[in-house]
């Protein structure tokens, strides 16, 4: 499992280059980031929690590229290649701003559960990422209540679980959310290092 981790301590770890940690990703490995954004602060405040966004990572072989499958706000579920968070964020002509940690499930997935779960990803492109959630997960910590419905709208940590439980991996959560901070300390998940 990975453990309980302060900002303080991601920033301490060392910051991997790119270019070497490149060829030892998988897709199926999880990217979890710990931004320095507003709406980052309100995810970290809301979840006790470092974590305020988190993806699947996706290796095509074919194009030679490593993408971050995610749900991104005002955008929804998109594919974005991993060195645009580190290079070109947003299109600001800057990294991402904030800690970037990958992580891995061990035992690793089986290449059936990888190509399940990354296609009900890729299924699932241009769906909207739920605006509202955030707040929808305060009232239903606050008030104990479970989620009534299940829309066609995603915050990050919905599409990782989702994606996941297609390919019959399931992440222990709350009745009545999952964050990015509950798919980190899943007793398969094992840090692979820092690369932001």
């Amino acid at each position: 499992m990975a453990a309980a981790i302060k900002k303080i301590e991601i920033k301490r770890l060392p910051v991997q280059a790119y270019e070497g940690l490149r060829d030892v990703l998988r897709s199926g490995d999880l990217i979890f980031c710990s931004g320095s954004y507003a709406f980052s602060g309100l995810i970290q405040k809301f979840t006790g929690s470092v974590w305020s966004h988190v993806g699947i990572i996706y290796r095509d072989e074919t194009l030679g590229r490593v993408f971050i499958l995610e749900s991104e706000t005002g955008i929804g579920v998109r594919l974005v290649p991993l060195s645009k968070y580190l290079r070109d964020y947003h299109g600001r002509r800057r990294p991402y701003r904030g800690q970037i940690v990958i992580g891995r499930l061990e035992p690793g997935l089986d290449d059936d559960q990888v190509r399940v779960a990354v296609s009900f990803g890729m299924d699932l492109l241009t769906k909207p990422y739920d605006n509202w959630e955030i707040l929808r997960i305060a009232m239903r910590i606050l008030f104990r209540r479970g989620r009534r419905y299940r829309d066609r709208k995603f915050i990050c940590s919905e599409l990782v679980d989702e994606c996941f439980n297609a390919a019959d991996v399931k992440f222990t959560r709350p009745d009545n959310y999952i964050s990015p901070d509950d798919i980190w300390r899943n007793e398969r998940v094992v840090m692979q290092g820092r690369v932001l």
